[in-house]
């Protein structure tokens, strides 16, 4: 044992610059309301394009000790316009959650009740939640219970399985010499540590930059999944980390996050802002998009300052929304991502916020299913659209404050996942 823990800090330290996770990757960065738009360099025509198997997707990091949080039992009329809230709409979410929460002792009988509710009923729903969870505040380590409140979305591409023409864009799935390292395997101290490498000279480095990825180092001939038209499109289903792609016939693949390069990700809207390029009320996902537009000379030594890089796989067709971190399918309106070592994932939360660039109350319960690298610390949130334009249009520009709070099952009190 004493070998394997020296192993992972070993591990740990040769990938130090990669020891920060992505699921869903940053939907928007910590300075900035949305991702940021980049252009990706075309690659040569492949062989047979193939589907690759990727890893478990919910993959989190580990919380800094600033990150350290608290909870406040508090009773159901604290909540802002809790009574208002159609709770028979967030039912459905937490009943997917189930499908991988119900093997936990605290949740299996809450998802057993749940299964009971006739979904369409709207008071029944009310009496479930109300009986079955207490409210807990969550508080930020200083003490506070205001925090970021940002959105996501599920983006469409128009893309195809083979290169040529306007589809010269790359969406890649996961290199063979990419290294995922659990370190819970040799010390259970360290569950939810992931490191991602390769082998250089029998030595574990860090993996390519996306400036390395870019310039071909890394050996991904052969992994194109498919290929897009727009590169600013492709930067943008990298940072919402799932998406769906229509094909010239008209149908339509869904892709979905399978890994990642182990790189933090670093906010290129952040540099334009600081550069003095960009507004920072104009750093929303159309500005940065506008901002692409005229000035597409600039884009691609832009993005390779954000050494963050995503691959991925393809998704089984579905009427439902894309798979999050917990393995479930998002419900618009209702899941939202978070910072899994702050708040277990599929738990239902009381999220109380205001819609995109207005006052408006946006207060509702929502579940919390996955993911991303900018979801950190404990009252921070991401509120998940949707599909399409319209969805895009409001996640964009979402930056907005909130409160949070965790429901738990009666009789246990909120723990750390």
């Amino acid at each position: 044992m004493l070998t394997e823990k020296w192993l992972a800090l070993a591990l740990c330290a040769a990938l130090a610059s990669g020891c920060a996770s992505v699921t869903n990757p940053d939907i928007a960065p910590p300075a900035q309301p949305s991702p940021e738009p980049a252009a990706s360099p075309p690659s040569p025509p492949p062989p047979e394009p193939a589907t690759v198997s990727a890893p478990e997707p919910a993959i989190v990091t580990p919380p800094e000790p600033s990150q350290v949080r608290s909870y406040e039992a508090q009773e159901w009329p604290a909540l802002p316009d809790w009574n208002n809230d159609n709770l028979a709409e967030a039912l459905p979410a937490f009943l997917l959650s189930c499908n991988a929460l119900k093997i936990a002792a605290e949740w299996a009988s809450t998802c057993a009740a749940a299964a009971q509710i006739r979904k369409a009923d709207p008071m029944a729903a009310r009496q479930f939640f109300e009986s079955a969870f207490l409210p807990w505040l969550v508080h930020n380590a200083d003490g506070g219970t205001e925090g970021l409140v940002t959105g996501y979305y599920e983006p469409l591409l128009h893309g195809s399985r083979s290169f040529g023409g306007p589809y010269r864009f790359p969406i890649y799935g996961v290199p063979p010499d990419l290294l995922v390292i659990d370190l819970a395997e040799s010390n259970p101290d360290l569950k939810g540590i992931r490191l991602r490498g390769r082998v250089q000279d029998r030595k574990v480095v860090p993996y390519y930059t996306r400036a390395e990825i870019e310039r071909g180092l890394a050996p991904l001939r052969g992994r194109e999944i498919l290929w897009v038209d727009d590169p600013v499109e492709l930067f943008f289903l990298q940072v919402q980390g799932s998406g769906r792609v229509r094909l010239p016939g008209g149908d339509t693949v869904r892709v979905g996050f399978a890994e990642h390069n182990g790189h933090p990700y670093k906010s290129i809207g952040r540099i334009l802002v600081e550069r003095g390029e960009l507004a920072a009320d104009k750093a929303s996902m159309q500005g940065i998009k506008q901002w692409s537009t005229k000035n597409p000379n600039k884009v691609a030594s832009l993005l390779q300052q954000n050494p963050a890089y995503v691959f991925f796989r393809e998704l089984p067709d579905s009427p439902l929304g894309p798979i999050g971190a917990l393995g479930v399918p998002l419900t618009p309106g209702r899941s939202i991502a978070v910072d899994a070592m702050t708040t277990p994932l599929g738990a239902p939360v009381f999220l109380s916020t205001t819609f995109p660039l207005s006052a408006r109350p946006l207060n509702r319960l929502v579940v919390a299913q996955d993911t991303g690298t900018a979801i950190r610390g404990a009252v921070r949130a991401d509120f998940f659209w949707g599909f399409g334009d319209d969805a895009g249009q409001s996640a964009g520009r979402m930056r907005q404050g909130g409160r949070m709070w965790i429901l738990y099952p009666r009789g246990y009190q909120p723990k750390a996942p």
